[in-house]
C-alpha cells in the first residue's frame, strides 16, 4: 500500500556506515572499521555480573528511573565532577539520545545551535521536532572549537529570536576528540547567559579525557546547563542502553514536568535489569579509578600513534584529548582529489574504502560543507575479551620502557595497519592503485 506524507528522515550515518563495514568484512573484504564510534573495552566486570542476577527483574520503573539509581548517579557526579546535585536533578533513561530528543521535544518551538562539526543525530533529532537549526561554524586553526564572537553572532541573527534557543554542544566531541579548557568554557558562559540560552551538554566522553581531568560549562553557567551522559561510552555499554540526565537544581518546574510526560508517552523507561547493573556501575571506588585510567591510557597511546602516523604523510589532524576519535583533515591533497573526480567528502571516503579497506564517516554527516575533505577516523578497530586481558599487559610494557609505537604495533597491529594504509593513500603526489605505493621497509599489502 502506498501511503502519503511519509516523514524523510535518512537512517544515522554511523549505524549505516557500521553496516557497510559489516557487509564488506562478510564477503571476505579486508576492512578497518574506523567509520563506527564503539567503546572497544567491556564494562566492569561487577556491572555484567548484577546484570545476569537481575534478569528476571521485569517491572517498569518510575519515569524519571530507580531512586537508588538516581541517587546513586548524583553522588558519583559529584564526587568525580565537582557537580552539587541531587537524585531528584537525575533522569535515566533508554540511552542518553532519547534524553537529547526528549528535552527538544519538550519545547513547542526553539532554535537550535549546533556546531560544526558535530555529532550526526543532532540535528536529525531537531528537524523532525521541526526546530530550525543554526549551525555555528568551527575550523582547523581553532581546534574546532566554538568561538565566543562567532557563537553571540549566530545568537544575535538566529531565525526566531522570540523562542527559546538551544546549544548543543559536546566534550570530549565526537568527531574530533577535543575538548574545552575551563577559560574556553567560561567565556562560552558569557555569552550563553548574556543570551539566557538553555545548553544541553553532551558529557557523554567526559570521564575518558585522556588526563583525567573535567570541565563542564555547568561550572561556569549552572542555572542553563543540563549535561547528558551515560554508561556507553565510559563504561563500554552501548548496547545496554543506559543514558542519564543531569538537570539544573532550580529548572523550571513546568519544563521537568512537560520531559517526565513525553518520556512517559514514548520511552517509558529504562530496562529495569540495565538500571540495577548501572548501580553498581556507578561507584567511585578503586576499581572504578583503575578501570578509567586504564582506558585514558590506552586512548591516548593508540590515539596519538595514528594521528603522528597521519601527520606524517601531511595529512591535518590534531592529536585527540578524550574519547576516541581523530577528525582528519585532507585539505593537503584537496587540489589532487578533486583532479581525481572527489568533489565531496563522501566521494573521499568511498574512494579511501575501495582503496585500502579503511571505512571512515565523512564530514558531511557532521553538518560540515560537502565539498570540504574531511572525515571521523574512530580509532577502536579492536575490542572485547582480548583488549580486556591484554589491557594490563600493553600498559605494564609501557612502565617497562616500551614506546608507544611498539606497543600499539603489537596490541592493535590491524588497527595501526589500517592507519598506515590511510597515511599511505593521503601522501601521493597523484593518486594511482594501492598496490604500486612503497614504503620504506618494503611494499604494503594489497587489501583484499
Amino acid at each position: 500500500m502506498k501511503l502519503a506524507n511519509i516523514r524523510p528522515v535518512a537512517p544515522s550515518s554511523t549505524l549505516l556506515t557500521n553496516e557497510q563495514s559489516k557487509r564488506r568484512e562478510a564477503e571476505g573484504k579486508n576492512v578497518y572499521k574506523f567509520g563506527f564510534g564503539q567503546s572497544p573495552f567491556l564494562p566492569l566486570k561487577r556491572a555484567r555480573d548484577r546484570l545476569g542476577e537481575s534478569a528476571a527483574a521485569t517491572d517498569y520503573t518510575p519515569v524519571q528511573g530507580l531512586p537508588a539509581l538516581c541517587d546513586q548517579v548524583a553522588k558519583f557526579h559529584n564526587e568525580l565532577c565537582g557537580l552539587k546535585s541531587s537524585a531528584e536533578d537525575i533522569i535515566v533513561a533508554s540511552g542518553s539520545k532519547s534524553i537529547l530528543f526528549t528535552i527538544m521535544a519538550s519545547f513547542a518551538e526553539a532554535d537550535v545551535l549546533i556546531p560544526s562539526p558535530a555529532w550526526v543525530s543532532y540535528e536529525p533529532q531537531a528537524r523532525m521536532l521541526t526546530h530550525p537549526v543554526v549551525r555555528v561554524p568551527t575550523d582547523f586553526a581553532h581546534r574546532w572549537r566554538v568561538q565566543p564572537d562567532m557563537l553571540e553572532a549566530c545568537l544575535t541573527s538566529r531565525p526566531t529570536p522570540s523562542a527559546p534557543a538551544i546549544l548543543v554542544i559536546n566534550y570530549p566531541g565526537n568527531p574530533e576528540g577535543l575538548t574545552y579548557t575551563n577559560d574556553e568554557l567560561k567565556e562560552l558562559a558569557g555569552v550563553l547567559r548574556k543570551h539566557q540560552v538553555l545548553v544541553i551538554a553532551d558529557e557523554i566522553y567526559a570521564l575518558l579525557n585522556h588526563k583525567g581531568e573535567y570541565a563542564s560549562l555547568a561550572h561556569h553557567y549552572p542555572e542553563g546547563t543540563i549535561i547528558t551522559t551515560g554508561l556507553s561510552k565510559w563504561a563500554g555499554a552501548g548496547g545496554w542502553r543506559l543514558g542519564v540526565g543531569i538537570l539544573p537544581s532550580d529548572i523550571d518546574p513546568e519544563f521537568k514536568k512537560s520531559y517526565l510526560g513525553i518520556a512517559s508517552e514514548t520511552y517509558s523507561c529504562a530496562p529495569d535489569p540495565v538500571q540495577r547493573a548501572a548501580i553498581v556501575a556507578y561507584q567511585n571506588d578503586a576499581e572504578t579509578t583503575h578501570y578509567l585510567q586504564q582506558q585514558r591510557q590506552i586512548l591516548s597511546i593508540i590515539g596519538n600513534s595514528f594521528a603522528n602516523t597521519l601527520r606524517q604523510s601531511g595529512l591535518q589532524v590534531h592529536s585527540p584529548e578524550g574519547a576516541f576519535y581523530l577528525y582528519v583533515d585532507f585539505t593537503p591533497i584537496k587540489r589532487q582529489a578533486n583532479a581525481a573526480g572527489l568533489q565531496t567528502s563522501e566521494q573521499l571516503c568511498v574512494q579511501v574504502l575501495q582503496d585500502t579497506g579503511v571505512a571512515l564517516l565523512h564530514s558531511a554527516a557532521f553538518g560540515i560543507a560537502p565539498e570540504y575533505l574531511s572525515a571521523r577516523l574512530a580509532y577502536v578497530d579492536f575490542g572485547g575479551k582480548q583488549t580486556e586481558e591484554n589491557a594490563e599487559n600493553m600498559l605494564a610494557d609501557m612502565r617497562s620502557g616500551a614506546t608507544a609505537d611498539t606497543v600499539v604495533k603489537k596490541y592493535a597491529s590491524h588497527a595501526l595497519e589500517g592507519a598506515q594504509y590511510l597515511a599511505e593513500w593521503g601522501s601521493r603526489a597523484e593518486f594511482r592503485p594501492l598496490p604500486q605505493l612503497r614504503r620504506a621497509n618494503g611494499p604494503l599489502r594489497a587489501p583484499v
